[in-house]
């Protein structure tokens, strides 16, 4: 038997009977799909400042913040991976998704229901025609209906397979949320940390310029100095103070941006500060390019969706086939309760075939669409590998350049310093002038503030990096098709919370949460239950 459609698409079926294709659906019109190959380079031409890795340490952890060995930010990272709102919402994202699945497969079965109706009626005795017909009567009936689509040109399955393939595009895509979280609230961290070490080097300097304006106000006593050095550093002085406030309100807005992160109210969330920058330089190993497509969640979603738009094809081509349906409905109608009899049983079955002839190219329409809409996936499958290798080469040439400019900002601090208080010593013995110390003061600090904030952006820098390798992630941590069911035909418990799969959770009890922020989590072992409770003192309290 052979079936051609009017777009010209021919397709066989030699010795396959009408009976087999219902059962076994055995035409799929959907094009063979192969995710496209890329030939990628063997290494990175970018090179960073890490050490080569041991064969244990050759993949990056998912944990990967724990590389900076800081016990605070281990714990915020764990406090905002289970609390951090827009992270769970994500979560939904894909359980809804998982639910288009059960509600697309179940077309494939049949769909059974009861119906039941009885009316009392009156008529009128004046009425026309009557002709001695009774005035009162009662009707019962009772009766089941059953409907099913064969599936023969898998129109159904493909729909199945399309949400199956938009399940595991929103797994990853809640992958790419959760690295996206813990990327910006690491970075956050560390831009609070680095705002700790100014405020320090500026309090430092505060007090030393303190201590030179009251060296200054000795030597205007003793006729050794003129006003004017007791005016330059009075305002270096209190220009310094000035920068130190607006160091201290930027490090207060970035303490805030934590505390949405860590799903905790502002007000409530306080970081003690230190005073020091003093984070070990991650060694981050970065494998190979060609690794890159399994590692990342943003390829796996794009994949996915061009997946999802090949399937598509298959659904516009079945468009210009006949479909068949098959129903029977039976019961009993009889007037009054006499519904035992036999005679008072109906029944009726029967097939329809709809074959549309003429619509005006709605489904050619359709289909150039579908074919058009998985060329556009395939372009953005592309942009998104190409984007990905740059951020990867921005990454190691970003932490290379840094690192080495940091080095030389080191050596910077120290000769400054070391000048800093030579020009000092020689001005307070009468000899240098205060020109030359006020010159000096300026270069120490703008050195030492300046080093502060290029290791920030260092550490930043291997933060960015880590993300554009993936954060640890592999295309294996994504459901499998038999994964991204939620419900089964036949389940009729555990609908409110659909079952978990990997480390994707539902919220347990949100209609009963009455405070804008989750209680905190007992990081300290006082075992605390306040929903806003103080954190630990020494951490974030």
């Amino acid at each position: 038997m052979a079936l051609t459609s009017f777009f010209g698409h021919r397709t066989a079926l030699k010795g396959v009977s009408l009976l087999a294709m219902i059962g076994l659906g055995a035409c799929d019109l959907a094009p063979a799909y192969k995710p496209p190959h890329f030939v990628v380079p063997d290494s990175w031409h970018g090179q960073a400042p890490f050490a080569p890795a041991a064969p244990a340490d050759a993949t990056l952890p998912t944990n990967w913040w724990t590389l900076f060995h800081d016990p605070l930010l281990d714990k915020l990272e764990d406090r905002a991976i289970a609390e951090n709102g827009d992270l769970q919402a994500a979560g939904e994202r894909f359980l809804q998704a998982r639910s288009l699945v059960a509600r697309a497969r179940a077309d494939l079965l049949p769909h059974l229901s009861l119906e039941a109706g009885g009316s009392d009626n009156k008529q009128s005795e004046d009425r026309l025609f009557r002709n001695g017909a009774t005035l009162v009567q009662t009707q019962e009936e009772y009766g089941g209906l059953a409907t099913w689509e064969p599936d023969l040109w898998s129109s159904i399955r493909n729909r199945v397979r399309i949400n199956r393939q938009a399940a595991q595009d929103s797994a990853a895509q809640f992958a790419m949320a959760r690295l996206s979280l813990q990327a910006e609230l690491a970075y956050d961290y560390i831009q609070l940390r680095g705002y700790d070490a100014q405020i320090a080097i500026y309090q430092q300097s505060i007090a030393y310029y303190q201590r030179a304006l009251r060296i200054t106000q000795n030597q205007l006593q003793n006729k050794a100095a003129p006003r004017l050095d007791l005016a330059r550093a009075q305002a270096q002085l209190y220009s310094t103070q000035a920068a130190l406030y607006d160091i201290q309100a930027a490090r207060q807005v970035t303490e805030h941006a934590l505390a949405v992160l860590t799903n905790s109210a502002p007000s409530s969330f306080q970081i003690d500060p230190v005073q020091a920058l003093d984070f070990k330089q991650p060694s981050i190993p970065t494998g190979i390019p060609s690794g890159l497509l399994q590692r990342r969640p943003d390829i796996a979603s794009s994949e996915r969706r061009m997946a999802e738009a090949n399937r598509a094809i298959g659904i516009a081509r079945a468009a210009f086939y006949p479909h068949f349906s098959l129903n029977a409905d039976g019961g009993f109608e009889a007037n009054g309760f006499k519904l035992a009899k036999l005679a008072n049983s109906l029944w009726t079955y029967g097939a329809r075939m709809n074959l549309p002839l003429f619509d005006g190219g709605i489904r050619r329409a359709e289909l150039q669409r579908t074919w058009s809409s998985y060329r556009e996936m395939r372009d953005s499958y592309r942009a998104t590998v190409l984007s990905a290798f740059r951020e990867v080469e921005d990454g190691l040439s970003r932490t290379n350049r840094l690192n080495v400019e940091n080095q030389a900002l080191e050596k910077a601090v120290e000769a400054n310093l070391a000048s800093q208080n030579m020009t000092m010593t020689l001005y307070q013995g009468g000899v240098g002038t205060y020109l030359d110390a006020i010159f000096s003061q300026e270069n120490t600090l703008r050195s030492r503030i300046t080093q502060v904030e290029v290791a920030t952006r260092l550490y930043q820098a291997d933060i960015g990096l880590v993300r554009s390798l993936g954060g640890g992630w592999n295309v294996t941590a994504l459901p499998t098709m038999g994964e991204t069911n939620s419900v089964g035909p036949f389940q009729y418990g555990g609908l409110h919370h659909a079952r978990s799969v990997g480390d994707i959770h539902s919220s347990e009890h949100p209609e009963n949460s009455e405070n804008l922020t989750t209680p905190a989590p007992d990081i300290d072992g006082r075992g605390t239950n306040a929903a806003l409770r103080p954190l630990p003192t020494g951490a974030f309290h």
